[in-house]
């Protein structure tokens, strides 16, 4: 029997729901699985929900949220055709960044969502989400964001920096580099 990738998307979001496998789940008020088109050949993935993704169980809707829609329309890319997600479903306490030992107690969700999807390319939004794709590396973001790395199954991995980031290093300089790494994903993609 085959299923689709809606059903399998929510045999994940059941999981997730179920997840006890780390502590995030002991102060959450929702999941945040992830949100956005299956069928898309590109996935946003940060390092874990805030507050208001905390309180509507949907991922990058804060002012981080904002900003990375802001973003994505300036190159030309519509929210609504990309799938957006985090590395851990369950908000850290007061937003802090999540643990290594959180991130793969979480990690093998995020794998299966992006197997399920089968994007080209994933975009690592800031340095966390980027150190869970290099096997919990810790890497300055500022030295290899732009710069693609391949991943498992041709996908290409591009860093760059956290909408979160740029709301608190405000400069015109700063935004135009993460509008160029955008402009490198978006380069990636595969047709058909």
């Amino acid at each position: 029997m085959l299923f689709t990738r809606e059903e399998l998307m929510e045999t994940v979001k059941e999981r997730v729901e179920r997840c006890t496998a780390c502590p995030l789940h002991l102060t959450r008020t929702n999941v945040v699985v992830g949100e956005g088109n299956l069928d898309t050949k590109i996935v946003f993935v940060g390092e874990g929900p805030g507050e208001e993704e905390d309180k509507t169980g949907r991922p990058f809707v804060g002012r981080a949220g904002m900003l990375l829609t802001e973003l994505l329309n300036e190159v030309g890319i519509k929210r609504e055709d990309v799938y957006i997600c985090n590395v851990v479903k369950c908000r850290p306490p007061n937003n802090r960044t999540p643990t290594t030992e959180e991130m793969f107690a979480c990690g093998h969700f995020l794998l299966a969502q992006i197997e399920i999807i089968n994007p080209s390319v994933v975009v690592a939004l800031g340095a966390t989400a980027l150190s869970f794709f290099m096997d919990g590396k810790k890497v300055s973001i500022t030295k290899v964001r732009g710069n693609p790395m391949d991943w498992l199954g041709g996908k290409k991995i591009v860093p760059t920096f956290h909408p979160s980031y740029l709301l608190r290093n405000r400069s015109k300089e700063l935004r135009k580099i993460v509008l160029e790494d955008l402009e490198k994903a978006k380069s990636f993609i595969k047709e058909g």
